[in-house]
């Protein structure tokens, strides 16, 4: 058996040429622990994205990369580590801690998971997140549509759903008096908006 990363979110679909290359098989399945959109990331300008919760939250789409049966549990940590990172080091550095391990899960030896940590502080708003979205969406991570207006359209077409998603949906359209994410992002786009 060989290792395997549990992708969610925008992992499913950009896993990065490093993962990619050394994916065997892909397993459509469900999270084994509910997420919310509860992190600010700083690779998509402070957009919300989703990551694992201990409270609140719900399982969604995702789906097991099995790995070649020749790539190291090292390797795999390494080759996660870079992706979520953007990062190009060989070896994960001492004291990171959020790369988590689900031994025997499916039909791997082990898998691999990013856990970071929530970071927006509670509670957790539609509005808050549709504050956060906007601001990415107004920046550089924006314009290569890395931003959370795209990043939430994207886990809707996937399927997800989590329980601040309605309310963080609604609010995105309010804010922006768009029909829909798409033309909300391009509002927030050509007006600029930033709370």
């Amino acid at each position: 058996m060989g290792v395997g990363i549990l992708a969610f979110g925008s992992l499913i679909d950009e896993p990065g040429a490093g993962l990619g290359a050394v994916t065997v098989r892909r397993v459509a399945l469900e999270t084994p622990f509910p997420v919310e959109f509860a992190r600010s990331s700083a690779t998509r300008d402070g957009a919300p994205t989703l990551t694992r919760v201990s409270t609140g939250g719900a399982s969604v789409p995702a789906v097991l990369l099995v790995l070649d049966e020749a790539v190291t549990v090292a390797a795999a940590r390494a080759l996660l580590y870079q992706r979520e990172t953007r990062s190009s080091e060989a070896i994960v550095p001492e004291g990171v801690d959020w790369i988590e391990e689900l031994p025997g899960f499916r039909a791997t030896s082990t898998c691999l998971y990013a856990a970071l940590a929530a970071n927006i502080p509670p509670p957790l708003t539609g509005e808050k997140l549709a504050e956060l979205a906007l601001r990415s969406a107004a920046s550089a991570a924006g314009y290569d549509r890395r931003d959370g207006i795209s990043y939430l359209a994207q886990q809707k077409r996937r399927g997800a759903l989590t329980p601040l998603m309605p309310q963080y949906d609604r609010a995105l359209l309010a804010r922006t008096g768009a029909r829909d994410l798409d033309e909300a992002w391009q509002r927030a786009r050509s007006a600029g908006i930033a709370p």
